[in-house]
């Protein structure tokens, strides 16, 4: 829940892309022939990020259908709102599923919950192995020595967690930053008008996590030059 004080947010620079970039490179492949990949999507549904709800949901829809002809991802959509509201939906493998839950949601007022995301990937990751977590939010309102914490858990089970910061509130990017190194995960900040970066970062994720180079590859050739980045660095590997 941010306030009418905060500063415009900015587009991150290119050394922070190109750092995101290169830990979307060290995550773990799933194998061909193996279970799918499995992503959870949590996002943070406060009052604050209500301007740009809709265009997000439109983003992560395309994410989730850039996979669908991989035969080879689930994802399950969290979500904290109003006053302790957290929901966890089922595990998804249809995009007209996931986008149908999405869009029945409307964001409230109320304080953020990241420590229930955070816990809910160790849950989750216990009963079947979690390939990597992607958290949407704006702010941060919660004790960052219990998130850490809680990060580092995640880290040591193997789980990264990819954090999307809408914004530059400087308390949330300590935090973010802080849960995205202890996973082993990466950081990165956007704004209205860098949609298209993070719809590609976003499906570059999605693709790699669900059919690994391969299917980076292929994707690529459709994409921007970003994801074309990432592709020539996972080849000099």
């Amino acid at each position: 829940m941010a306030g009418k004080g905060d500063k415009l947010p900015r587009k991150s620079s290119k050394s922070e892309v190109d750092a995101f970039i290169g830990k979307i490179r060290s995550t773990p492949v799933v194998k061909a022939g193996g279970d799918r990949g499995r992503l959870i999507f949590a996002m943070d549904a406060t009052a604050s990020r209500e301007p740009t709800w809709d265009r997000a949901c439109q983003i992560q829809g395309e994410m989730f259908r850039e996979t669908a002809t991989l035969g080879g991802l689930e994802l399950q959509l969290c979500y904290y709102r109003g006053y302790g509201e957290f929901e966890a939906s089922p595990w998804l493998s249809s995009a007209d599923a996931l986008l149908k839950r999405m869009t029945s949601v409307s964001c409230r007022g109320g304080f953020t919950q990241i420590e229930k995301v955070l816990r809910q990937a160790i849950r989750e990751t216990k009963r079947k192995k979690v390939h990597a977590v992607v958290f949407v939010g704006d702010c941060m309102e919660e004790k960052v020595d219990r998130l850490c914490h809680l990060a580092g858990e995640l880290g040591l089970l193997g789980v990264p967690v990819f954090v999307f910061h809408e914004g530059s509130e400087p308390g949330a990017q300590r935090a973010f930053r802080q849960i995205a190194g202890l996973t082993n995960g990466a950081y990165c900040s956007f704004d209205a008008s860098s949609a298209a970066q993070l719809r590609d970062l976003l499906s570059a994720v999605a693709v790699y996590a669900a059919g690994g180079r391969a299917a980076l590859q292929d994707f690529s050739r459709k994409s921007s030059e970003l994801v074309r980045r990432l592709t020539h660095q996972l080849d000099k590997d």
